[in-house]
């Protein structure tokens, strides 16, 4: 069974460790994607149960573009696990160049070429900024950060109807919001410095990244997104042309 952690669209947070039980219950492996768990809370893939999952660092983490993924097998079943990908770096002895392939002892096996050096220099510094950060810390400025945009969007936006969970114990480090024409105004507020994003067909994100984003920016995009709004700046042909990335 796979699954993810937080919804990609709405920030809904699935429990992992119930439906991780269901699933060994049915006699199911549950594998979870934390693309968007990874650096914005607390994850407990040991204490869940959970036998695989993988997560990219270019999110929360501050990996940046063509920052490396990472992957988790339970470790009972790392000698057992078939990687769905061989290559060399996997190999049981990658350097004797042996015409069959032979998986190395444990999660080793699941590498698989040769890493991006680069991508992997700039990670590992941007890492750095986790040393003696408590993840509980970061979860608990993160629903209050987030609390308060809602408050200051319900409050100024009429015409936006909240997406995501309004329990904050139901959501990840993200808020979510429905407006019929929610990609021209967000390419409105990235314009003006306010950088979100947009899933169709009407999903406007916002994320919380609390070890750089404090209270009084929270408040400020707000206010931006109801000036858009109630201006219609939203409504300008640049606006509405179709980009690439969303």
């Amino acid at each position: 069974v796979m699954l993810t952690e937080v919804d990609y669209r709405t920030g809904r947070r699935h429990d992992m460790a119930a439906l991780t039980g269901k699933a060994h219950a049915a006699g199911a492996l549950a594998l979870w994607d934390l693309a968007h768990s990874a650096g914005a809370l607390p994850v407990d893939l040991a204490g869940t149960g959970a036998d695989f999952a993988t997560g990219c660092t270019y999110k929360y983490l501050n990996g940046g573009p063509g920052a490396p993924a990472f992957i988790y097998v339970r470790p009972d079943l790392a000698d057992r696990a078939i990687p769905a990908l061989s290559g060399w770096m996997g190999h049981a002895a990658p350097f004797a160049f042996d015409l069959a392939y032979r998986p190395a002892v444990g999660v080793d096996r699941m590498r698989v070429g040769t890493p991006a050096i680069l991508a992997m220099g700039v990670l590992d510094a941007a890492l750095d900024v986790w040393e003696g950060v408590d993840m509980a810390d970061v979860r608990a400025r993160s629903v209050e950060l987030s609390e308060v945009f809602i408050a200051e969007v319900e409050a100024s936006c009429p015409g936006l109807e909240l997406a995501s969970p309004r329990d904050p114990r139901a959501r990840g480090s993200q808020v979510s919001f429905r407006f019929a024409q929610g990609y021209a105004a967000m390419q409105a507020l990235i314009a003006g410095g306010v950088i979100g994003d947009f899933r169709a067909p009407d999903i406007m994100r916002f994320g919380f990244t609390p070890l750089y984003l404090g209270e009084a920016e929270v408040r400020e995009a707000a206010a931006r997104l109801a000036r858009i709004l109630a201006t219609r700046a939203w409504d300008r042909p640049e606006f509405h042309r179709r980009e690439k990335v969303t």
